[in-house]
This record gives C-alpha cells, structure tokens and sequence, in this order.
C-alpha cells in the first residue's frame, strides 16, 4: 500500500515538473517570436 502512494506521489511530481519546463519552453519561443517583429519593424 505504502509502495502504491509513493509511486504516486513520484509520478505526480515528475509530471509536474515536467509541465512547468513546458510552460517556460513556450514563454521563452513567444518572447524570441515578439524580439524578432520588434527587430522587424525597426
């Protein structure tokens, strides 16, 4: 039973985690998306 909840428990954690690298992955391509129109138009 104990097993059962700590493999849950590392599961949700690694999926978090890996969520957030996600999130900050697509923050980061927005960001050089909207760099590059600034650099466009000037």
């Amino acid at each position: 039973m104990k097993r059962g909840i700590l493999l849950s428990v590392l599961l949700l954690v690694f999926l978090g985690l890996t969520a957030c690298n996600t999130v900050r992955g697509v923050g980061k391509d927005i960001e050089a998306g909207g760099k590059a129109i600034q650099k466009a138009t000037h």
